[in-house]
């Protein structure tokens, strides 16, 4: 069988050989330095090649044609001095063969291109080998320490690669496009060689592959870069794996303890974290905006994967939420950022959450022995305390030589705090976890962040009852019948500031009243005396001077009339 398919010269222009030769003589003048088969008889071989005479002249060339030659070694698909020459060769080798006329076209020539017993000469370089009985060859070039997943069919992968064919000329690769190549395993998406290849990778892994013609494109090839029968080579880096039918996977990396509740759907959260890819490249984090991330939970304002993966988190939390990319931005990624079909790795430290429900959470640390009274609205008192996140973050603390002081119900402190400082006894010790509705809300305030759970250590220093509101004196035992003769004291049917004011500080340090506590007393009693002081002359007749519960009375009398 004759691998001539064009001849460029004619028999009578060709000189006669000097002499006859034996047997093929052969000048590899081109070896290379790695050769990772040889060629053997039976194997499937291209090559390109320049046929001339002993002169220099060609008569054949596969690279005029711009296709090499393809053939079966030893299965007289070549003219036998070259099929025998060939043997040994590896791929980019060069050699010279040269061939006597029994081992080429003899004594018959070959049409009007090569003369009877001429001399041929064919310079030719191996660009691919290969045989029917080859499989995939693999090697793993590096893998990663950790592997919790390898790859299997019907799974769905990222992976980027370089392709060469064998003789090293690149026919595509991913990353010139920037591009994963993505892709089913398993299903025909790929060539056979790779389906097969790709079995049990690891993300992360790097495998080296060749690829015989016929798990690849075959006697087609693919397009101008691919010739029919080519062997392929593929140096590929997994970076993502997933399966169509995955969930999201949770790894909890710190559980505290003890945890006294753990979110559930409608919990407003804030978590910090950072987000990256299988392979470990990270493509957000909260921590660099110094700013935690904020939500509502179980209500779809976040990616499904991250909606399912924070219930059921304790406050203090760290967890590792994998993410497939059906439940985190799907086929069509995120902007630049996120590729299409990338399975997401989200690391969450959870700072707080709670229900818009919730209310103050109260824990007596120390309980005082002797108690026998407790705080209430209206009462004065002063306390110690922390105030913090629930991470630890210390916010606010009182000096502890002058403890901090308010009026229980006066609105002058959060509604949470305000709460939780009330049925305390003097030397109580309490921890207090106030919700943001009763805290600082939304916005926050100064320090404190939006939304901020917040931990309040409290120890009551001291409790000075109170007077309900709008008062400024209030009776502990029944006021005195003739309450004008026992402010009268010279009676004088007329009662002086001086006299008021005896009579009122007589009755609080007898205990049988009590002034409107966290002010100066002398300029309580002058705002008593001026209320009774209804015509302001300085004086208060039997006729101004009502008790304030008969005002009282009075007013709803008249509203009711």
């Amino acid at each position: 069988m004759i691998i001539l398919s064009l001849l460029l010269a004619t028999w009578f222009s060709v000189d006669c050989n000097p002499g006859p030769i034996d047997d093929i003589a052969v000048d590899r003048y081109f070896i290379p330095k790695r050769c990772i088969r040889e060629v053997k008889s039976g194997d499937f071989v291209r090559y390109h090649y320049n046929g001339t005479f002993t002169d220099g002249k060609l008569f054949d060339s596969s690279y005029d044609r711009g296709s090499a030659f393809f053939g079966q070694v030893g299965q007289k698909w070549q003219i036998a001095g070259v099929d025998k020459g060939i043997l040994g060769m590896c791929v980019n080798e060069r050699r010279r063969i040269t061939v006597p006329p029994h081992l080429a076209y003899g004594s018959q020539g070959a049409g009007d291109k090569v003369p009877p017993d001429t001399t041929l000469v064919f310079d030719l370089v191996l660009l691919d080998i290969f045989n029917r009985a080859d499989q995939v060859q693999t090697k793993v070039i590096s893998t990663p320490k950790k592997c919790k997943r390898s790859v299997m069919r019907t799974d769905f992968v990222r992976f980027h690669f370089n392709g060469t064919l064998l003789d090293g000329t690149v026919f595509d690769s991913s990353y010139k496009r920037s591009q994963t190549q993505d892709s089913v395993v398993g299903e025909g998406w790929l060539i056979k060689g790779l389906d097969e290849g790709l079995l049990g990778m690891c993300v992360g892994e790097i495998r080296h592959f060749i690829i015989p013609p016929f798990l690849a494109f075959g006697e087609k090839g693919y397009g101008t870069e691919i010739p029919p029968h080519a062997s392929l080579v593929y140096h590929i880096l997994l970076e993502d794996l997933h399966n169509p039918k995955d969930d999201i996977i949770v790894e909890v990396m710190e559980a505290p303890e003890p945890c006294t509740r753990t979110s559930v759907a409608g919990d407003y959260i804030r978590y910090h974290y950072n987000a990256s890819f299988l392979n470990g490249i990270t493509f957000d984090s909260s921590y660099q905006y110094n700013h935690t991330y904020n939500t509502y939970i179980g209500m779809g304002y976040v990616i499904a994967g991250i909606d399912k993966g924070l219930q059921g988190v304790c406050t203090g939390e760290r967890r590792r939420i994998i993410l497939p990319p059906h439940l985190a931005y799907g086929q069509q990624g995120a902007g630049k950022d996120i590729p299409g079909s990338a399975v997401l790795v989200f690391d969450i430290h959870v700072i707080d959450f709670h229900g818009v429900k919730d209310t103050v959470q109260v824990d007596i640390t120390h309980k005082s022995e002797a108690c026998n009274e407790t705080s209430e609205v209206n009462d004065f008192i002063q306390y110690h305390y922390n105030c913090s996140l629930l991470d630890g973050t210390l916010l606010f603390t009182s000096d502890y030589e002058t403890p901090q002081d308010v009026v229980l119900g006066g609105g002058k402190i959060i509604d949470g705090l305000d709460e939780a400082l009330r049925n305390m006894c003097v030397g109580e010790r309490r921890t207090v976890i106030v919700p943001p509705h009763l805290g600082h809300g939304e916005k926050g305030a100064g320090i404190v962040p939006g939304s901020a759970v917040l931990r309040f250590e409290l120890e009551l220093v001291s409790l000075q009852k109170g007077v309900p509101e709008g008062y400024l004196f209030i009776w502990l035992k029944e006021s005195p019948v003739q309450l004008f003769e026992e402010l009268d004291i010279n009676q004088d049917q007329q009662v002086s500031l001086e006299e008021f004011s005896q009579f009122i500080k007589q009755q609080v340090s007898e205990g049988k009243g009590r002034l409107k506590p966290a002010q100066d007393p002398d300029s309580v009693i002058m705002d008593m005396f001026k209320n009774q002081d209804r015509n302001a002359d300085g004086l208060i007749t039997q006729d101004e001077l009502k008790l304030k519960v008969d005002e009282d009375a009075e007013k709803t009398h008249h509203e009711e009339l």
